[in-house]
Parts: structure tokens; C-alpha cells; sequence
């Protein structure tokens, strides 16, 4: 179980690194948005090319930052029931979850994208719009997303054999649903 652990923090501080650094397509974005907003009013022009770098930019962000949120626990899922369980039981869940879902769609998008963008780059696909950019680097960020969510999908699949096999503490131990409320309300009021 080690050498899996060892595989899985690597994998752990890639998509930690990716995710942190993504942030900063976010600020670009912005930036490449209001600049061809400015350009467009004082100067009344306008660039398919720019409009698309944002679109292009947004969707980095969006598919980069997929496993980072991942591995951070912060997908979206439905607590009303999950947080009802144990803590083992929500590992399972999670097991579940990963190997029978996220996983085969996971796969099957690889499956998919790889011959896409592969097409996409030899026949230099361009955009339909005058003055756009190449289409393989959208197709290419697609492509890179769901092969950063696989490896960390891997990842937390070997996390939650090694917790509840017992070779890794629980780094987010159970928390009862209404405990984050109860402390933010305070004693006074619920009296």
C-alpha cells in the first residue's frame, strides 16, 4: 500500500500546484475582458480572436481546477443525505462513487476526446468565426482536464482504500451535519 500512497501524494501535489496556479487564468481573463470591452467603446473595434482567448481561458480554468477541486473535497454532491452517515459509511459512498461513476465517465471521455483533438490538430481546425483562433487548444484543454481528473480520481480511490483499511488517518474525520450550525449560532441563542 505504500508505493500507492507514495503514487497518490504525487498525484496529490500535481493537481495541488495546477489548481492553486489556475487561479491566476481567472485574473487574465478578466483582464483580456474588460480590455476588449475598452477597446471596443474608445476605439469601436473588436477582435473575435480576444473574445475567443477569454472563452479559451475560462474553460482552462474550469477544466484545470476539476481535479483540484476533487482532491479538496468540494465537488458538489447531496448532503442531505450523505451527511447523515458515519464516517465509514461515507467512505464507502465516496468509494462507490469514484469507482462507478466518476471513473467509467472519466474513461469514456478519454476514449472520446483523444481522437477528437488528434483531428482537431492535423487538420488545423480554425474558428468559424472571422479573425478566431485555432480550435485544437479549446479541444487540447478539454483533453488535459479530464486526464488531470482521472489521475486524481485514482488518487482518492487508493486515499479511501488506505482509510478504511486502515494504512492512513482520515484527514477530514466525521463531522455530525448540524455541528458547523450549532457552533455558528453560539450557546445564547439556542437557549
Amino acid at each position: 500500500m505504500k508505493p500507492l500512497l507514495g503514487f497518490s501524494r504525487l498525484i496529490d501535489i500535481v493537481t495541488e500546484n495546477i489548481g492553486k496556479a489556475v487561479g491566476w487564468l481567472i485574473l487574465v481573463a478578466v483582464l483580456v475582458s474588460a480590455g476588449n470591452a475598452v477597446i471596443r467603446k474608445v476605439f469601436n473595434m473588436s477582435s473575435n480572436a480576444w473574445l475567443e482567448a477569454q472563452w479559451y481561458l475560462f474553460g482552462a480554468a474550469f477544466m484545470f481546477a476539476a481535479a483540484y477541486t476533487l482532491s479538496q473535497n468540494e465537488h458538489i454532491r447531496i448532503d442531505v443525505v450523505y451527511g447523515s452517515f458515519s464516517r465509514r459509511v461515507q467512505h464507502w459512498i465516496d468509494l462507490f462513487g469514484h469507482v462507478f461513476f466518476l471513473m467509467p465517465f472519466v474513461l469514456l471521455m478519454l476514449y472520446y476526446l483523444v481522437p477528437y483533438v488528434r483531428m482537431s490538430y492535423v487538420s488545423g481546425e480554425g474558428s468559424s468565426s472571422a479573425g478566431g483562433l485555432i480550435i485544437w487548444p479549446a479541444k487540447a484543454i478539454l483533453l488535459i482536464g479530464f486526464v488531470l481528473l482521472a489521475l486524481q480520481g485514482v488518487s482518492e480511490i487508493i486515499k479511501k482504500i488506505a482509510i478504511m483499511t486502515g494504512n492512513m488517518d482520515d484527514p477530514t474525520p466525521y463531522v455530525p451535519t448540524h455541528a458547523p450550525l450549532d457552533e455558528a449560532v453560539g450557546p445564547e441563542v439556542r437557549s
